[in-house]
């Protein structure tokens, strides 16, 4: 199934697919390691649900959900 990083829910892992939106966020995402084919997963939620914190290569990143939307993600068939 292919969806946003921003519709994740908490402990769920997703892998990358694709960067969308302006050069400079897609930059950033990959100097962040949010790399296509990476795995991510959901670690921390705020209590508004914005912003929502992502474990990926061993890091830990907060991400608001209006620049997670620029990351598409598919989840792996267990």
């Amino acid at each position: 199934m292919i969806s946003t990083l921003d519709k994740l829910d908490l402990e769920k892992e997703a892998i990358i697919d694709k960067i969308n939106g302006e050069d400079v966020l897609k930059r950033r995402f990959l100097d962040l390691g949010f790399i296509p084919g990476e795995v991510t997963k959901c670690v921390l939620v705020s209590l508004g649900n914005d912003p929502k914190a992502y474990k990926i290569n061993g890091n830990i990143i907060a991400i608001r959900n209006i620049d997670a939307k620029n990351i598409e993600v598919h989840y792996e068939r267990n």
